[in-house]
């Protein structure tokens, strides 16, 4: 065998690696923008109101290398509240069953009990492990002492392994998938070349508008909130019709949510359909109601629902 038939083989090679992986971290870490940038294209909602993540999302990403199925897990935290047993215990399930994990941290607050929490859940899957130490280009960043809590709680995991980034800046993103790529194991691609997420269009309408909801409304709403699709049509080529309910807790939260003379909840479905049309090669023609469903997130039936 020639040199050019042995290079020839050894991309071949590299380009059979397939991974799913697993993004963890705490809430706000940056794992959904992460997951955006690496992407190349919207699949999880991004808010600087912690938690909004609730499903395991896929993000998919095809290189050269390969291909990399992202999962973005709900942001963990220490709670014993029925909802956030239920985030925590979809993500703790993401992590034993893929090829490898990505731990994302935040480089600009401090590493509390919260953290050491995450790192003591995923420490025996360090040989699987990077940890991406997120937010390096922020003033607040102090990232000596992310590295330093990575070395002392993660001992195993090597140094090139640990890489500092900014996911919104996408400073070393290309860095982490290298590191991704070289854990992941020989294996046919899960999806087409083309496909950047496996969510149906139901799903990701109705996280759409919860996204639009969520960066608009008072410190107390988002996490009361949650968006149901209740009819969803192509009524013609290039037109799909969606009546979706924005669901509260409480009936003084439907007010603030629909507004003064309804202009919050315009506004929400202006923006909604605004951001619906980058995503979708169809208009999207959008009904939103709102209506509540008084102390959802202690009910099983639709916390089920809600949490896939």
């Amino acid at each position: 065998m020639n040199q050019t038939e042995e290079n020839q083989e050894e991309l071949e090679s590299i380009g059979e690696k397939t991974a799913l992986v697993s993004i963890i971290g705490r809430p706000s870490a940056g794992k959904s923008t992460f997951l955006n940038t690496a992407c190349g294209e919207k699949v999880s909602i991004v808010s600087s109101i912690p938690q909004t993540t609730r499903n395991a999302i896929r993000g998919i990403v095809n290189t050269s290398l390969g291909q990399i199925v992202f999962v973005d897990t709900p942001g963990l935290h220490i709670s014993d509240k029925k909802m956030n047993l239920k985030l925590t215990k979809t993500a703790s399930e993401q992590i034993s069953d893929s090829d490898a994990i990505l731990y994302i941290i935040d480089s600009t607050r401090e590493h509390g009990e919260e953290e050491k929490f995450i790192a003591n859940l995923a420490k025996p899957f360090s040989e699987k492990m990077v940890v991406a130490i997120n937010k390096t280009e922020m003033p607040t960043s102090k990232k000596d002492e992310s590295v330093k809590f990575v070395k002392e709680t993660l001992p195993s995991i090597p140094d090139s392994r640990i890489i500092l980034i900014s996911a919104k800046e996408d400073q070393n993103v290309n860095e982490v998938l290298r590191e991704l790529y070289a854990l992941a194991p020989k294996a046919p691609q899960l999806y087409p070349e083309e496909y950047y997420t496996d969510q149906e269009v139901d799903f990701r309408i109705a996280e759409i508008i919860r996204e639009q909801a969520i960066n608009r409304l008072e410190q107390e709403i988002p996490h009361s909130i949650y968006v149901s699709i209740e009819d969803m049509k192509m009524v013609k080529e290039n037109l799909l019709r969606v009546r979706a309910i924005l669901y509260v807790e409480r009936e003084s939260q439907k007010g603030i949510v629909i507004g003064k003379g309804a202009a919050m909840i315009k506004t929400i479905r202006i923006e909604s359909i605004k951001a619906c049309r980058k995503i979708f090669p169809y208009r999207v023609d959008l009904d939103l109601q709102v209506k509540v469903d008084k102390n959802w997130r202690q009910k099983d039936a639709v916390l089920t629902r809600i949490l896939k």
